[in-house]
């Protein structure tokens, strides 16, 4: 099926933030496309079953995203099969603490290759495909250690500086080509399974609006794609209104 405001891929997708870009994009009138690794791809089909009963069209990948073959054969098999690609999101995290002494080559090795390595591939990717039509949005999720290492995160924000680094060079690469690459920094908590389990209070926080709501970040993503190109944003900071930075 080809969709009337074309396809959206979202990498990396669990309860939280891409789910609800999925459910986002979707509601917007895009056929939805949604990944993670296949070993976990029964809660990505019952998300694609959720949408479809909403009315949507959804379809559920298993992919390795750091594997450079499975992704060119993901992204040729939606062109292909399912339709023309105008956004890709690429939400994959790898957020793990280890202190430095305790952050062995293989932890290092593996969070950049999951947070950095896989976006570059989705981004190539997507620029494949998009700079023969001119058109279409990649964007990609950041965090604070985009921006600043904490103690504990060196692997995390090595990798997190680099994913930034490359949404900068393909905006100002793929810009003048009619492409449009934006790079957003959540910084917060967001409501999700992680920040539940590691926090009790989080009922009181989002009534009070100090929690980032995962249907509002992806609200953002949206307004994104949709902005016109005589004021595009290249990046987005996304915090709630009393977090400190």
């Amino acid at each position: 099926m080809i969709a009337t405001k074309g396809v959206c891929l979202i990498l990396g997708v669990g309860d939280g933030l891409g789910s609800a870009l999925a459910r986002g994009f979707a509601a917007e009138g895009h056929v939805v496309c949604v990944t993670r690794r296949a070993r976990n791809i029964s809660s990505l089909e019952a998300l694609a079953a959720s949408i479809r009963a909403d009315g949507g069209t959804a379809h559920a990948f298993g992919v390795d995203a750091r594997s450079e073959d499975e992704m060119v054969a993901l992204f040729d098999k939606i062109e292909r099969d399912v339709g023309p690609l105008e956004v890709v999101v690429f939400n994959i995290g790898a957020n793990v603490r280890f202190g430095i002494r305790e952050t062995t080559t293989r932890v290092f090795t593996k969070v950049w290759e999951m947070a950095c390595f896989a976006g570059f591939l989705a981004g190539r990717e997507a620029a494949r495909v998009m700079v023969p039509r001119g058109r279409g949005s990649v964007l990609f999720t950041g965090a604070t250690a985009s921006v600043r290492g904490r103690d504990g995160f060196a692997a995390f924000a090595a990798a997190k500086h680099g994913l930034r680094a490359v949404a900068q060079s393909m905006a100002r690469e793929l810009g003048p080509q009619g492409i449009h690459v934006a790079h957003v920094v959540i910084d917060g908590a967001v409501d999700g399974v992680f920040t539940r389990q590691n926090r009790t209070d989080v009922e009181g926080l989002l009534d009070q609006d100090l929690i980032l709501k995962p249907e509002d970040i992806a609200a953002a993503y949206v307004n994104l794609h949709q902005q016109p190109r005589s004021a595009w944003t290249h990046e987005l900071d996304l915090r709630p209104w009393r977090e400190s930075w």
